[in-house]
């Protein structure tokens, strides 16, 4: 079975759900997984990954979190964990923990914080490998980590057995996803390059991504899916004007500089789904009412409220 057969093409990596104390609220994980797959608004869902915030998340609230995904996926959609963490260490534990779960596949973003070599990337990533069984994605976020995984590194990392592709984060270098699809076609012609940024949806399927990673499919799975099934019909003009307002709606949700969207892109999807799923978690500021406002406006406009 091919990568996408078993994953799809439309990664949604879930947001997590707060109480009013910010604490993890569980049960409505659970509302919102049974109301994704329900709709069918993606192939596979991502546990802890960068729309999950799991930079604010503590080690046992990740678990906790693969546990009820896995609980409340009931096999329907594949479960993918995310379990980068800043150190090898603590990244290692946490994929282990996703594998006596039965979960088959983790994306793991760059250590954060540090800025490691290439060498210390290679390194990291490697010692992973040898230590899971589990099939591994990179996930590059230079904006984030700090550091960009480079096309070579990647080349290393692709001859790894269970290093089976990357979500390259495309809005921060829009011409990568074609460096990492060169550097990695020999070394392994399977090896999959997965977009992560909304914003860069059609034009990195132009480039060969074959698939997303998409925080959005929350709201516009179905207009994603229409998108992919338009390019490989030929009809370019219908997949552009589908993409437009998944576009300016993403867009929206980088207001006043900023760069993870989840203040603003939460309350966007209680709008659409009905699911209470509470403020981002300190330090991230709630979304202002002239910025929901915005919002509000462009889901109005394209018939999501």
């Amino acid at each position: 079975m091919t990568f996408q057969e078993k994953y799809g093409k439309i990664l949604l990596p879930l947001i997590t759900p707060y109480d009013e104390q910010e604490e993890v609220d569980y049960g409505q994980y659970e509302k919102l997984i049974e109301y994704l797959i329900e709709k069918d608004l993606c192939d596979s869902l991502i546990v802890t990954g960068t729309t999950g915030e799991a930079s604010l998340l503590t080690f046992d609230e990740r678990v906790k979190l693969m546990e009820t995904a896995v609980k409340a996926a009931k096999g329907r959609k594949p479960v993918i964990a995310g379990t980068g963490c800043a150190s090898t260490k603590e990244t290692i534990a946490l994929t282990k923990k996703a594998e006596e779960l039965g979960i088959e596949l983790a994306l793991v973003v760059v250590p954060f914080y540090n800025k490691p070599t290439q060498e210390g990337i290679y390194n990291h990533y490697k010692k992973l490998a040898e230590s899971t069984k589990i099939d591994i994605l990179l996930y590059n976020i230079p904006i984030f980590v700090g550091v960009n995984l480079e096309p070579e590194t990647v080349a290393r990392l692709a001859s790894i057995d269970n290093i089976v592709g990357i979500k390259d984060e495309a809005g921060i270098n829009p011409t990568q996803v074609t460096d990492f699809f060169l550097a990695t076609e020999k070394v392994d012609p399977n090896f999959v390059i997965f977009n992560g940024d909304d914003v860069m949806l059609l034009p990195t399927i132009v480039q060969g991504a074959m698939g997303i990673v998409s925080g959005g499919a929350h709201i516009f799975g179905h207009e994603i899916r229409a998108i992919f099934d338009a390019f490989a019909k030929g009809e370019n003009e219908k997949a552009k004007e589908l993409f437009v307002p998944i576009y300016r709606f993403c867009k929206s949700c980088g207001q006043n500089g900023r760069l993870l969207p989840n203040s603003i892109l939460r309350p966007a999807i209680e709008l659409v789904t009905g699911i209470k799923l509470g403020p981002a978690r300190s330090p991230l500021a709630p979304a202002t009412d002239a910025e929901m406002e915005v919002v509000k406006g462009i889901l109005k406009e394209i018939g999501k409220l």
